[in-house]
């Protein structure tokens, strides 16, 4: 079985610590926006992220991970959008970090909403953006290249969303790579 071919992202940094895991792109079909983590100290909007065990399924611990620090939780559709391999610089934690990253888009039946409690380190809310709104922010707080990797998987599930029939909004202009 030949091996994926998985893109790297980011600027390789001094006492990198790995940790493999993924993210999660929700979409609303009724509202044709994404949910994100809206950081109010510096307004960074982001993916529902998170490490995974070594011993447990990879879409189970994105999914997991999405329903812990969204509240979201009732999915219609769930695909791998794809695999890269990300170096960053953690801002929640205060460490450079490396990881196999896994990203899987999530099409939402609804907006109901599970409690939530976040960790120490998580100081976002949910909230809504429209793919536009996505790109803006990202582009503009990206000099260290630390979303290169959410901008790439961002990119591919917008499309995939398009595709599907789901997403009905979002301009091509910023999906070309």
């Amino acid at each position: 079985m030949e091996e994926e071919n998985i893109p790297e992202f980011g600027i390789k940094r001094e006492n990198e610590e790995r940790r493999d895991g993924g993210c999660g792109i929700v979409f609303d079909p009724e509202t044709q926006k994404y949910a994100v983590g809206y950081r109010s100290e510096g307004g960074l909007l982001g993916l529902f992220a998170g490490g995974v065990d070594d011993d447990e399924d990879i879409q189970k611990g994105v999914e997991r991970e999405v329903v812990e620090e969204s509240g979201l939780h009732n999915f219609l559709y769930i695909e791998k959008i794809g695999i890269g391999f990300a170096h960053y610089y953690n801002a929640l934690r205060k460490v450079n970090r490396v990881t196999k990253s896994t990203c899987f888009l999530f099409i939402l039946k609804d907006i109901d909403l599970v409690e939530i409690k976040h960790e120490e380190h998580e100081k976002f809310v949910l909230a809504w953006a429209t793919t536009e709104e996505i790109f803006l922010n990202w582009g503009s707080r990206n000099k260290e290249h630390n979303l290169d990797h959410w901008l790439y998987f961002f990119k591919k599930a917008v499309r995939k969303a398009k595709a599907l029939g789901y997403d009905a909004t979002s301009s091509l202009k910023n999906l070309a790579e």
